[in-house]
């Protein structure tokens, strides 16, 4: 039994950044999409008909990744300019502004109850932040090249990063130590 796909069609085109864009995330509620830039911009797209965009100005340089809470009532972006910010995708477009990374932030993920963020950074190290307190927590260290991934377990208990120093580290979040570093494989 064979299942002839087709070619995908374009459903709708989005236009609005000023340099290429660089990372995207889906809104849980199917509503909107978040873009990252180049041009230093966070934009939210309204899939509705007509529906205006909005541009969210405030990082100094280009955005590497974005993501959306689980409830979808945050979006995070992260820049090479070495902040985190944490927008409410509105018209307003309120934001909280983290600095504690002293490289390129190359992603951000909510934790799957939405009360932190993980981040990870050209500076070797992965960092958590309390979203409702709006605060730095704490830094968990140990690679030794970039790090270019971070991400929560389903149960908020772990964290696995992955770096340039060809290693994945999966971290217990309440010792804050190593449980296992992955190296590379010589097979």
């Amino acid at each position: 039994m064979s299942h002839i796909l087709e070619d995908p069609t374009l459903e709708r085109s989005f236009e609005g950044h000023r340099d290429a864009v660089t990372c995207s995330a889906f809104n849980p509620n199917m509503k909107q999409l978040a873009t990252g830039s180049m041009d230093c911009c966070l934009m939210v797209w309204n899939f509705k008909e007509r529906a205006r965009a909005y541009r969210f100005v405030g990082h100094q340089d280009g955005i590497t990744t974005t993501a959306f809470s689980p409830g979808g009532r945050f979006v995070a972006s992260a820049s090479r300019d070495k902040t985190v910010r944490i927008w409410i995708p509105s018209v307003k477009g309120e934001c909280t502004s983290f600095k504690a990374h002293t490289g390129t932030v190359r992603s951000v993920q909510f934790s799957p109850d939405g009360n932190s963020i993980v981040t990870a950074s050209d500076d070797k190290t992965v960092k958590v932040w309390a979203v409702d307190r709006h605060k730095f927590q704490f830094t968990l260290t140990g690679h030794q090249n970039w790090v270019r991934c971070a991400r929560f377990s389903p149960d908020s208990r772990m964290i696995a990063s992955a770096s340039d120093d060809k290693t994945l580290r999966l971290w217990d979040l309440l010792s804050r130590d190593t449980i296992h570093t992955y190296h590379e494989y010589a097979g």
